[in-house]
């Protein structure tokens, strides 16, 4: 099984092997991956690592390594290739002063911040704005696992009038995807600033604040009895599928039983 996705300055793949995957090799992008089933072993700066289920390995761009697995049931992983300029620009927003990029000494570590990162990343479609809080998340993920970088206290100033006009502008945008580059003209805050503000002050991320918005759309739509397919495309979804497997996520059931229940006189709350 293998499958991949690619965004802007990011790779994400999917994949189970048995026996060696892969042959010694390097790249230029942070590989870092979360092991799901089995153990996945790899040779990297001169040992041999062997991570299990629930681990995260961290590979630095331009060191030598190979994957192969570690017991004959084979592996399963997770990865997320990036871009270390990517990472360079959020850290700018994260440290008060000029750091240099997070090498990971361990590279099997148990962080939860680079596990939920990574677990997201496949669970959601990959929109700007949430690739946007993916690169901070794992900014501050390799951050952490790095004890070269000092820990560092959130900002104390907030842009609240930036961050107003950010709902304001997602608020009346509920049809459609938004673009990183719109929120910067609203806010005047770089998408990195403003995905960490955003996250300090919402307790969720522009991306998931305005999936949200579109969701709620689509519940009054099908409540006002339109087809799937109609409100799939009216309130931005890529087709019924996507529409289908986000609302599922987000609500714990498909939109046809919200729509059975719904015939059936059953008031389904959210907040």
């Amino acid at each position: 099984m293998q499958s991949t996705q690619t965004s802007e300055g990011m790779e994400f793949f999917e994949a189970w092997f048995q026996g060696k995957a892969y042959q010694k090799h390097r790249h230029d992008m942070y590989a870092i991956c979360l092991t799901t089933t089995g153990v996945l072993a790899v040779d990297y700066r001169g040992n041999t690592e062997i991570s299990l289920p629930g681990q995260v390995v961290v590979l630095h761009p331009d060191e030598v390594h190979d994957g192969y697995a570690g017991a004959e049931m084979g592996f399963g992983y997770r990865q997320i290739y990036v871009e270390p300029a990517l990472i360079f620009e959020a850290m700018q927003t994260i440290c008060p002063y000029s750091c240099s990029l997070p090498f990971v000494r361990m590279p099997v570590v148990r962080n939860q911040k680079l596990s939920a990162a990574i677990i997201s990343a496949f669970e959601d479609i990959h929109e700007p704005l949430m690739i946007d809080s993916l690169v901070v998340q794992l900014a501050e993920g390799l951050m952490e696992a790095d004890p070269g970088c000092k820990h560092v206290p959130l900002p104390r100033h907030l842009d609240m009038a930036a961050l107003k006009r950010a709902c304001e502008y997602l608020d009346a945008q509920k049809t459609r995807v938004v673009h990183s580059s719109e929120l910067e003209v609203v806010t005047g805050l770089s998408r990195y600033d403003l995905a960490r503000q955003f996250r300090l002050v919402c307790g969720t991320s522009p991306y998931r604040y305005l999936l949200m918005r579109r969701l709620d759309l689509a519940r009054r739509r099908l409540s006002a009895g339109q087809s799937l397919v109609e409100v799939a495309i009216e309130t931005g979804f890529a087709d019924q599928a996507h529409f289908s497997r986000m609302f599922k996520a987000t609500f714990g059931m498909t939109p046809a039983r919200y729509c059975a229940l719904k015939n059936d006189g059953f008031t389904y709350l959210f907040r």
